[in-house]
């Protein structure tokens, strides 16, 4: 046992305080109070959806209940209003890892990879991201990404570029893994159909495979967490025991092993079960009220 939780321990026996099992409860509040490295920033509010109009004062509403337990915000767009999160986040102190969203929509990717490459010239962007799982979504081919990637670089000299995928994408791609500056990687337990008493030793395993293909390279874990509510997949069940216990972990294990890690995600989203069904609206730290979760 750590010292940090014999401390829990010694708290939760003089106070009479109820918790989850193994206290992860009071194990997430502190480490949520000591400040985390990132976490994704979730811009939609309730009945909003992607292509809604974003206003400035919803983004400083979040970025302000944000601010005190985060060095670091993660966006996945620069269009729709996305545009205005990094320059906002600079005004709080928060740095930005930016996301240009790319598809098999054209069009579309070249005004989010001019809004990227704009807002890293302003000085708003500490790290660019171009694209996000595209390959995952087989939406682009891997010569498609490369040009955008190189373009991205070309036009935004010092600022380290890389791309966002799944922990095994970067094994198996080695040539995306090569023009990336920083290895970005979806580490997902859940995903996976893992049992929570096994996903943190999983969620390690994927990050080894990053920092492996990476060969040297900085990996930064860009996503990762676990729904508090929708159900379970195959193994993994979604539920407030199961988050806790997993985002205690995660964030201890960031800390002590100096790992960048962006959690996922900070607000509830309901949009987002049309994609991931119903378990999709439940994996934020506060929820769709914006009130903490524990």
């Amino acid at each position: 046992m750590s010292k940090r939780q014999e401390k829990l321990m010694s708290l939760v026996a003089a106070k009479g305080i109820r918790s989850t099992p193994g206290n992860y409860d009071i194990l997430a509040k502190e480490l949520l109070n000591e400040g985390m490295h990132g976490i994704c920033f979730s811009l939609f509010e309730e009945g909003q959806k992607p292509g809604d109009p974003i206003t400035e004062k919803q983004i400083r509403r979040r970025l302000e209940i944000l601010k005190p337990y985060t060095q670091w915000i993660r966006t996945f767009s620069c269009t729709e209003g996305n545009e205005l999160i990094p320059p906002l986040a600079k005004e709080y102190g928060i740095k930005t890892l930016v996301g240009a969203w790319l598809s098999d929509d054209k069009e579309t990717n070249a005004e989010e990879i001019e809004g990227l490459i704009n807002l890293a010239k302003q000085g708003y962007v500490d790290i660019a991201a171009v694209g996000n799982e595209v390959l995952y979504r087989k939406e682009l081919t891997e010569a498609e990404l490369l040009d955008y990637i190189n373009k991205v670089k070309q036009q935004i000299t010092g600022t380290p570029v890389g791309y966002v995928d799944a922990y095994y994408e970067f094994t198996d791609r080695p040539q995306i893994t090569e023009a990336c500056d920083v290895i970005l990687a979806n580490c997902y337990p859940y995903w996976e159909g893992c049992h929570i008493d096994y996903s943190f030793l999983y969620m390690k395993e994927m990050y080894q495979q990053a920092v492996k293909a990476g060969n040297g390279k900085k990996v930064i874990i860009t996503e990762t967490g676990w729904p508090t509510a929708g159900g379970a997949f195959e193994a993994s069940e979604a539920s407030i025991p199961n988050f806790l216990k997993y985002f205690a972990n995660a964030q201890q294990w960031a800390q002590n092993e100096d790992v960048e890690l962006f959690y996922f995600a900070s607000f509830d989203e309901s949009w987002k079960t049309g994609d991931e069904g119903d378990v999709g609206a439940y994996w934020g730290l506060w929820d769709k009220e914006e009130k903490l979760k524990f």
